[in-house]
């Protein structure tokens, strides 16, 4: 019989165990991998990683548990002077689809090195989706340019805060209508004002993301390309979805009875291809409005020796190059607006093809807007626009006018202005006024003084409107 001594049976038993362990220890990992998987998101990108619904990405490269997780979301969807939008759910906004090339892009990115608390704040590695966006978290980090794009960014930051696409502009009209000093007073305006404001007006302005990562406000809003950065925005995914009513639909040729800008059909322009970074971004430059940029594109940087005398032979070029825009020959019925109530239902009055020349409204007009004369578009301003937030009328709507002189993207060589017979002489038959026993043909191009219907339209436009300032050979009955 084999007598096995305690310090003999002790090392066996250390054998057996070890033994033990070796033989289990596949299964006890394979358990677990299987138990990890189960609350995990397997996502198939180029690392071949598992992302954790303890991540970010875990999270939001899962379309199924956004759907569980996600918060509805509050109040009616956005409206203003393009109308309301069609709403997109909260969890496709902020979803980053790991089977697309969007995806992909980002991933190889010098952003997504950042990481996403990098930039969004919050606590990654956390399933919890509170805990996830609590603290300092930022839905949106542009908002915070300065600090979350301008580190990096800093020549295209430096000037953002002036940046009419941050809204500058059309905050200074409605604080000085208001009856304050402009755009610095704005946060000084009734709250509900301010609220009207945001929920209308500010759905076409925004910061880097709604250009660059996400949609705009006045599509829905959401990640643009599965959180892509985008350098180049898009002319048709983000441009028009801002500028829809004039950029898009003038220049898309989508009214009743117009063509695409020329632009676009014979040398397949883009808006990048005029419209540069620098005057998108803004310089710094506190402006009423766009046309006081002074790197803003004309005409006359790519058509050059077009205007004014000892130019390309053309009489009407030498004859009116001084006089007025270009637009007043060259454009097509450009979308002019209704005057608008700022609530949900939006514009009041529907948009309309109109075409009016007026006195150049601009009040400090630069060397490249200096005409006597200009194309001009109706704009949805009333003493009643913030009523239904605020209960009263603008203090001080006479700021500015009704019309505002405009550039419109809809440009074509012949015009119902320009066309003549074989000679080319006699387009002035369908610009200047005529008097035809006692019907004056072409006077519905100007802005006369009986456009304006309302009493508060003459006191704050009135003095752009044409009475008295055309040739009186105009008016005179040539039939007598």
């Amino acid at each position: 019989m084999l007598i096995i001594d305690d310090v003999s049976k002790q090392n066996l038993l250390i054998i057996m165990t070890k033994l033990l362990i070796s033989l289990l220890r596949p299964l006890f990992f394979a358990g677990m991998i299987a138990m990890i998987a189960s609350s995990c998101t397997m996502v198939d990108n180029k690392d071949q990683k598992a992302l954790s619904y303890g991540t970010c990405e875990g999270c939001h490269t899962d379309l199924d548990h956004l759907k569980l997780v996600y918060t509805p979301d509050e109040g009616e969807p956005v409206g203003g002077c393009g109308g309301t939008v069609t709403p997109r759910e909260p969890y496709d906004r902020v979803f980053m689809d790991p089977e697309s090339s969007g995806y992909e892009s980002y991933k190889s990115s010098v952003h997504a090195g950042l990481g996403c608390v990098g930039c969004h704040n919050g606590n990654d590695y956390e399933s919890d989706k509170d805990k996830a966006h609590s603290g300092d978290f930022l839905s949106h980090p542009s908002e915070e340019y300065n600090d979350k794009c301008g580190k990096c960014h800093a020549d295209q930051v430096s000037g953002f805060s002036t940046n009419l696409h941050h809204g500058v502009g059309q905050k200074d009209k409605v604080a000085k209508r208001s009856g304050l000093s402009g755009h610095a007073a704005f946060a000084d305006l009734p709250e509900h004002q301010i609220e009207g404001y945001d929920a209308n007006c500010a759905i076409c302005h925004g910061t880097c993301g709604n250009c660059h990562v996400v949609r705009p406000s006045a599509d829905a809003g959401g990640l643009m390309n599965s959180h892509d950065f985008n350098p180049e925005p898009d002319m048709l995914a983000t441009c028009v979805k801002c500028h829809s009513s004039r950029g898009g639909h003038a220049y898309l040729g989508l009214g009743s009875g117009t063509v695409p800008d020329a632009h676009l059909t014979e040398a397949q322009y883009d808006c990048l291809n005029c419209h540069t970074g620098t005057e998108l971004h803004g310089n710094g430059e506190v402006v009423d409005h766009r046309y006081e940029y002074a790197d803003l594109p004309t005409c006359t940087q790519c058509h050059q020796n077009l205007s004014g005398v000892g130019n390309d032979g053309k009489i009407y070029h030498e004859e009116h190059g001084d006089d007025f825009n270009c637009q007043v020959c060259h454009s097509q019925d450009y979308n002019s607006c209704g005057s608008c109530h700022v609530h949900i239902e939006g514009a009041r009055v529907p948009a309309y093809l109109d075409f009016k020349i007026a006195l150049n409204p601009l009040q400090n007009p630069d060397a490249n807007h200096n005409f006597p004369m200009a194309l001009v578009r109706l704009t949805p301003g009333a003493p009643d626009n913030f009523d239904y937030y605020t209960g009263e009328d603008y203090s001080n709507f006479n700021a500015f006018p009704i019309y505002n002189y405009t550039t419109p993207h809809n440009i074509i060589k012949v015009t119902s202005r320009t066309v003549a017979d074989a000679s080319r002489s006699n387009c002035f038959l369908n610009c200047h006024i005529r008097n035809e026993g006692g019907e004056f043909i072409n006077k519905d191009l100007y802005l006369f003084m009986d456009v304006l219907e309302e009493p508060w339209q003459v006191s704050s436009t009135g003095f752009m409107t044409v009475d008295g300032e055309l040739p009186t050979g105009w008016f005179i009955d040539a039939t007598k």
